[in-house]
This record gives structure tokens, sequence and C-alpha cells, in this order.
């Protein structure tokens, strides 16, 4: 009988606590939480209390967690990006696998330290490149590999943000400010790019690269605009950033809709009107999306020529009603075009019918990244387990190709999107 996998999660936010400590509880045949590690005391007793973690092991950091006796046979990282390197070393030192949450780091220096650790302390690392693992991009995967398409050509991919989205993780939220955590094409679209690099089977050999924080400046605020949402703003009625209507009354993430998960969960671990009303009112989620300190961009395109001679371009916009994401990809022999928000794929060999397989008709729950979370979850434990796995598994080698590409795409950007080469940041 197969040892059950003992884990410690380093990091109960949204991810650690909601998405993939929630999967877990559903595989304690497999896997069982040993350890916690949380700054927050409420989500560490939530936490604690649903892995029946004992006292004794939940901890306010991750690096006094780190600092006990190996605690479990993997360690969970899920903290906050400039975090994840340093936890990622020490755990590595310690005798953990790691399950990885992305991005790995903003510096390239940082990458190759970290894969070098792993290799000399002959540790498994995963990072948490979900969308592989969603039903949407592995049945685009078998397409391809099945021939029908022919030799790859050309892929356009473009990640819709949603409005609201942007207002929330990358103008109000942790992820807003490029110094204090990533670049928002590494933080936002690593998934992206790695999802490329794997539909392509081909490595990157140059990026350029153009964007900016467009819209979201103090010049472009309404007239009467206030500085908080509930300061008297003249300008709410018309606003579509308005915090009242994101998240109290929107039928998408409003707790006046019946929503108490994401997004409303990050403003309270109890949502309810009253609970978010005071966030709004007194936490950085209540700013004005014209007066916040924000940095990193709103919109940026991503152009690629890949060592196999295929060009691939991807397009990240705030600006969009719906999320999710859109491809289209184009060989020799055909060509496929997704979006899977609505989780419809065509597909079209040249001088055939076109085949439109919906995935919603074969497939009940995409919750979780359209699936991707709890997928990523089963492929790790498989992983961990020695059984056999495919290219899917985001080892971390194949996880920091994204990385560079993410870097060397910033990099383009601020210098008016000349190319970049990648082979220099693989050091």
């Amino acid at each position: 009988m197969q040892r059950k996998l003992t884990i410690a999660i380093l990091g109960l936010g949204s991810r650690g606590k909601n998405a993939y400590g929630t999967e877990l509880l559903t595989l304690r045949d497999r896997a069982t939480v040993t350890a916690v590690a949380e700054p927050d005391n409420e989500r560490l007793r939530l936490g604690g209390d649903a892995h029946n973690v004992p006292m004794d092991k939940r901890f306010h950091t991750a690096e006094e967690l780190l600092s006990q006796p190996k605690l479990a046979d993997v360690a969970m990282i899920c903290t906050q990006d400039r975090q994840h390197v340093a936890q990622a070393v020490s755990a590595l030192k310690k005798g953990y696998d790691l399950l990885l949450e992305k991005p790995i780091s903003p510096r390239a220096e940082e990458l190759r330290e970290i894969v070098r650790v792993a290799r000399e302390e002959n540790r498994r690392v995963v990072v948490c490149h979900v969308l592989r693992y969603t039903p949407f991009f592995q049945t685009i995967k078998k397409t391809i590999e099945s021939g029908r398409l022919g030799q790859i050509i050309n892929i356009q991919a473009l990640e819709n943000v949603r409005y609201w989205h942007q207002a929330h993780s990358f103008v109000r939220g942790n992820w807003r400010r490029e110094d204090e955590t990533s670049p928002m094409i590494l933080q936002k679209c690593c998934h992206d790019l790695d999802y490329l690099v794997w539909l392509s089977d081909s490595r990157c050999s140059s990026v350029s690269s153009f964007g900016s924080r467009l819209f979201f400046r103090k010049e472009n605020a309404p007239a009467g605009a206030a500085d908080r949402c509930l300061n008297g703003c003249l300008a709410k009625d018309t606003c579509p950033y308005d915090a009242e209507k994101i998240y109290l009354t929107n039928t998408e993430t409003g707790v006046l809709a019946g929503h108490t998960d994401w997004p409303v969960d990050v403003l309270s671990e109890h949502p309810s009107e009253e609970t978010i009303r005071e966030a709004i009112q007194n936490g950085p989620y209540g700013r004005c999306v014209f007066a916040c300190d924000n940095t990193v961009v709103d919109n940026q395109i991503v152009n690629m020529q890949m060592e196999s001679g295929a060009v691939l371009s991807l397009t990240m916009s705030a600006f969009t009603s719906t999320g999710g994401r859109t491809i289209k990809v184009m060989g020799t022999g055909g060509d496929l075009w997704g979006d899977m928000e609505q989780n419809i794929l065509k597909i079209r060999e040249f001088g055939k019918e076109c085949e439109t397989i919906n995935l919603g008709a074969l497939q009940e729950d995409f919750s979780g990244h359209g699936g991707g979370d709890r997928g990523l979850i089963l492929s790790f434990l498989d992983y961990m387990e020695g059984k056999p796995t495919d290219s899917t598994i985001t080892t971390l080698e194949t996880s920091v190709e994204s990385h560079l590409i993410a870097l060397a795409a910033e990099e383009s950007r601020l210098k008016d999107g000349i190319p970049i080469l990648i082979e220099p940041l693989r050091g």
C-alpha cells in the first residue's frame, strides 16, 4: 500500500488555503497536511483546523517552520513572489521536495540559483503552471501531437485579464507594484508563456515586446473622483471600477449576489455585506483605481521567435469584459481556434469540415483555473509517488523557460521593443 505523502503548506492565502489546500482535502487517502505557516492569525486557524494540524505544527512564518526539523515530505510554497527563492532554497537544503507557486523569481540569477540547489540536493520541484493541466490545453496539445495540424508555424494567444480582475489584483491588490513583486508579464502571464512553449515543443531564441501602464493613472481620473470610493466620489454612478459595484453587487464577484469566494475572500475571511463594506472603507481595495501606487502595465504584447522556426505572440489586456484565454494555432495542415472561457475548440484540417469540441458538455467541473488546480495536484501526487508522467509535468527546469521569456519581454519593453536574445539569460 502506498504511503501517504506528507505536506507542509507555507502561505495560507488564496492559493495555499483556498486552491491547493482545498484540493488536498478531497485527497486525504493520498496526502495529508502535517504543518502550516501563515502570518495572519485567522487564516492560520482556519487552515490548520481544516487539515487537523496539531497546534505545535502551526507557525506564523515560513522561516519559523523551516527552522524546525523536517516536518513533511513536501513543502508547498504559496507565499509572496519575492519570498519564493529564499524559502525554496532553505526547504531544499532541509530535504523537502517542493510544489512551488509561480512566479519562481523575477531575477535570472535567482532562477539559476534554485536550479543549482535542487540539483545539488537531488530534490524534485514542480512549479504551479496550472494551465497545462486543464482539459482545454490538454486537448489542444493532443490535437497538435496527433499531427492533424501539421508543422506548427504560428500561435496567437490572448490573455483576457478582465477589467475588475486588473483593478482587484494589479491596481489595488498585492501585485500592483513591480518593485515589490514581479513584472505583470511574469506574475500574470508566465502561465501563458509556459503553455506556449509546451504547445510549440520548442525553446525560445529571441523576444520583443511593447506595453505600458496606459490607463490606470491619476491624470485619467474622471471629474469628481475621490481618493476612495466611499469618500464622496462624484463619479461612482458611471465608474465600472467602483469598489461597491465590484465587491458588493457585481453578479460575478459581489457578496450581495451570493459570492463568498474569490475575490471577496481576499478582503475578508468571512465575506458579508458588513465585513466587505468595512474592508472597502478602510483597506486597499476601496481606493480609487486612479489614485493607487500601482506601477505594473495594463496592456502588453510579446513576440517570440522559437528555435523551431515558429513565431508566437501573446497579448495581455486588462480591458476585457470576460476572462480566460483565447488562442489560434496555425500549422501546415490545419488550424485550431479555442476559447477557454466558453470551453470551445474548433479544429479544421485543410480541405475538411470543421470539428467543434464542446468541452463543457464532456466535463462538469471547471472550477480552479478551468480544472487546472485539481489537475496539477493529481499530477504532482503521481509524480511524487513515482508513477509515469508525461510532458505536462511542470518541473523546475521546464518552468524556468517561461520566466526567461518574461524577463526578456520586460527588458525589451523598457528598451522600446528591441529584440532580446534568451541564451545569455540561461547562463
